[in-house]
């Protein structure tokens, strides 16, 4: 005896599409994570304090992760990976950020990223747990915006886990930098 079950199998016609905020925050995110992981391993080589380098570790690690799911989204759903016109899914932030003055919310600059490329030690943790506050909560207001926005749940819930953890991390870098005398 067969028994029919009825499941529901997701088509073409449920992802979401290249204008819709799940599209636009999967694709500006996974560049705004980019950025993040390699200010980590920027500051993983320029310090030997154990306390940055496991902080600077648990971003590559989970930051790395969360940008291949998201390209793997925009993969299965037939978007494109990358625009012209970062932010037109976020209102106020269309083809601009706030924070560092790249792009998006929190992203650090050119000449940001070359100084802490230069910087050595304590003036690398610094630099970094400074930059990466601004990024993180870029990456907050980002996720805020694609939880209230978006239609389906896998941008929905893992921006919120991302909201959730970026603040925990950014609680966690003020007293870092108090710590430091920042």
């Amino acid at each position: 005896m067969l028994i029919a079950v009825s499941a529901f199998v997701p088509t073409a016609e449920d992802d979401p599409g290249e204008d819709s905020a799940d599209v636009g925050f999967a694709r500006d995110m996974a560049v705004h994570h980019q950025q993040a992981v390699e200010m980590s391993f920027i500051v993983r080589d320029r310090t030997d304090d154990e306390e940055v380098r496991l902080l600077a570790y648990d971003i590559i690690n989970t930051q790395a992760n969360q940008r291949g799911m998201m390209l793997g989204w925009l993969e299965n759903w037939g978007a494109s990976k990358s625009t012209n016109t970062p932010m037109v899914w976020m209102p106020g932030h269309e083809g601009g950020g706030h924070g560092g003055g790249g792009p998006m919310p929190g992203m650090a600059t050119d000449e940001e990223l070359d100084a802490l490329r230069e910087a050595e030690g304590r003036d690398a943790e610094v630099q970094y747990l400074e930059l990466m506050t601004v990024h993180h909560r870029g990456g907050v207001d980002m996720a805020a915006a694609a939880v209230a926005r978006a239609d389906t749940e896998e941008i929905t819930r893992l921006a919120a886990g991302m909201v959730e953890a970026q603040e925990s991390e950014i609680s966690l870098m003020a007293d870092m930098l108090e710590e430091r005398g920042a």
